[in-house]
Formats: structure tokens, C-alpha cells, sequence
């Protein structure tokens, strides 16, 4: 992003392609990085053009970056296109970014809970369990069920654990099979909370990337190959597919994007204005920064709506274990 950012402010300048490697790739601080910088460069001065050098290296160039620079190069406008491709990553980081905190804040606050529960089972309750023998009168209901789940967590911790680990591993293998894939991402869309979320996301990737792509002299049958791979959900982009094929087959963009069911009707409007008017890539612009604003207030209000209902749900766990400690003491104090 910060490459992108830089090589495209020396483009500008009018710096000769060379020697703007050259100066990147002598302040690179990644050595990785820094060898492919120096590959590129010597694959331009041996006469490739510059995307064919950088399509040489797709785990750091994806297919969307290198299609870009070659519309750039051929319409020669590689600083305007390199301008886009840096708002565009830049745009697109911040999308990623926001996603993660919304998921990130549960996650921690669910972690904390189970690690505060875990410490209560494991050490805390053992030593109100021993004490409550030495009464020899029957535990109240609550306080049997605690200290029925402490001796199971004594005993059976390392089931536990393994449970949560085989768990955990099940679901990225599941998640590495075609179907697995399919239907976890189908179950991520219908999730209640985070599905609609994840569908704004998907809305706001999608035209941010075919309406840079698209803006850039990309041709949009192409532009729809490369926005398929890039959707990140399986369902997603078997509904892209879906439409580039009924694009090449003469239909409208707009009626087979409503068919798919993905995306809201105010997106298939808009592009079917886009469609009509003959500036699709700015109607694009548009819907994606709308649905980047989408996604921001999403997040506000997931973030807003889930710190009291997990603060109560923690704090309803650490106060019933309480209570339930001290109701045999309650009940010995008033037998006296």
C-alpha cells in the first residue's frame, strides 16, 4: 500500500520508471520485498513491460494489481491508475480493519469470561467445596450445580481443552474442503447479527473493486474474473460469476446482480442508472463509499449494542457463583 502510494507520487513527478524501482527498492526495509523490487527492475530493463514483471510474483502482486498496471501502461496513464490502486488498497485495509474490531471485542470479552469461570472452577470453589463438608448438612440446589461443574472442570480440564483445540482444528480443515467453504460462508451470511454486516462488507468490496477496475480501461468482463476472486466469500463470488455470465450472454448488469439475492435493491438501482448514463465506474464509486459509511455505522452500533449484553452476561455468570458460594453460609446462619 505505502509502495503503491510512493511509486505513484514519483510517476507523477515524472521520474522514469527505473529509476523509481531503483530508489523504492534502496529504501525497502523488508528484504523479501526489497529482492522482489530488485527482480522487477531487472526484468524491465531486459524489456518486459512492467506488469509481465510484476505478474512474475503473485503471492506479493495479485492478479487484480497486475491488470491494473497493464490498463495503465497500455492507455498510458500508470500514475492515475497506480493513484486508484493505492486508494483503493487503502479503502479496502480499512474495511478489513473495521470487520476485525467488530469481531475481535466478543471474541476477547468471551475469552476473559471463560478464563475468569475457569479460575473460579479450577481454584476458588475446590476450596468453598471443602469447607462446605465439614457443615454435613445438604448444599442448596445452586450451590451443588457449582460445585458439580468445579469437580468436573478438576477432573475432566484437559477434555475440555482438547475439545475447544480439535475444535478449532476441525473448522479450518472443514473450512479447506470446496463444500466446507461453502457452506461455513452460507452460514456467515445468515448469522443474525454479523450476517448482515458481512453482506455490507461484500456489497462495498465488490464495487469499490469492479469500479476501480472498470475506471481504469479494465474490460469489465475481466474486471468481473478478477472481482470474483477477490469477494472472499464463496457465495459471493459464485454470484458474481453468475452475472458475468448473463452479461456475456447480452443481458443488462443490473437484472442478473438482483437475481442473486445479494445484493439490496438500492445497489441494483443505482447500477442500472450507472448502466443508462454510461458512467458506471462512478456510480460504483459511489455505492461503495455509501456502503463504506454502511459499514462503519454497523460496527458503531454492533460495538455499542454487545458491550451491555456481554458485560451483564459476565457479570450474571460471576455474581451467580457468588451467590452460590455463600448461600450455605446464609443458610447455617439462620439455623443457628
Amino acid at each position: 500500500m505505502i509502495f503503491t502510494r510512493q511509486f505513484s507520487t514519483m510517476i507523477n513527478a515524472g521520474l522514469p520508471l527505473v529509476q523509481c524501482l531503483d530508489i523504492l527498492s534502496s529504501q525497502q526495509p523488508n528484504p523479501t520485498f526489497k529482492k522482489v523490487l530488485a527482480q522487477i527492475k531487472q526484468d524491465v530493463e531486459g524489456g518486459s513491460t512492467f506488469a509481465d514483471a510484476l505478474g512474475k510474483h503473485p503471492k506479493v502482486f495479485d492478479n487484480l494489481y497486475v491488470n491494473l498496471v497493464a490498463a495503465g501502461e497500455i492507455g498510458g496513464v500508470l500514475d492515475t491508475v497506480l493513484n486508484r490502486l493505492a486508494v483503493y488498497m487503502e479503502k479496502n485495509e480499512n474495511l478489513k480493519n473495521k470487520v476485525k474490531s467488530a469481531m475481535t471485542y466478543p471474541i476477547i470479552v468471551l475469552c476473559v469470561a471463560f478464563g475468569v469461570v475457569a479460575v473460579l472452577m479450577i481454584f476458588v470453589i475446590p476450596t468453598f467445596s471443602d469447607m462446605f463438608k465439614q457443615f454435613g448438612s445438604a448444599l442448596p440446589g445452586p450451590t451443588q450445580l457449582v460445585v458439580s461443574l468445579s469437580n468436573f472442570f478438576r477432573d475432566f480440564w484437559w477434555g475440555i481443552f482438547g475439545a475447544i483445540v480439535a475444535f478449532i482444528i476441525a473448522f479450518k480443515y472443514i473450512r479447506k474442503q470446496p463444500k466446507g467453504r461453502y457452506y461455513t460462508d452460507k452460514m456467515f451470511l445468515r448469522l443474525p447479527v454479523f450476517g448482515p454486516l458481512l453482506r455490507k462488507v461484500a456489497v462495498a468490496k465488490f464495487t469499490r473493486t469492479l469500479g476501480t477496475m472498470i475506471s481504469s480501461g479494465v474490460p469489465i468482463m475481466d474486471g468481473f474474473d478478477i472481482t470474483s476472486k477477490t469477494a472472499g466469500n464463496v457465495i459471493v463470488e459464485e454470484a458474481i460469476r453468475s452475472v458475468r455470465t448473463s452479461i456475456s450472454e447480452g443481458k443488462s448488469m443490473s437484472e442478473p446482480l438482483e437475481q442473486t439475492g445479494i445484493f439490496p435493491g438500492m445497489v441494483v438501482q443505482m447500477i442500472a442508472v450507472g448502466e443508462a448514463t454510461g458512467a458506471m465506474d462512478q456510480m460504483l464509486s459511489k455505492i461503495a463509499d455509501f456502503y463504506d459509511e454502511e459499514v462503519d455505522t454497523a460496527v458503531e452500533t454492533l460495538t455499542s449494542a454487545l458491550e451491555p449484553i456481554l458485560m451483564v452476561f459476565l457479570g450474571g455468570i460471576i455474581g451467580f457463583v457468588v451467590v452460590a458460594m455463600y448461600l450455605p453460609i446464609f443458610q447455617m446462619a439462620q439455623n443457628v
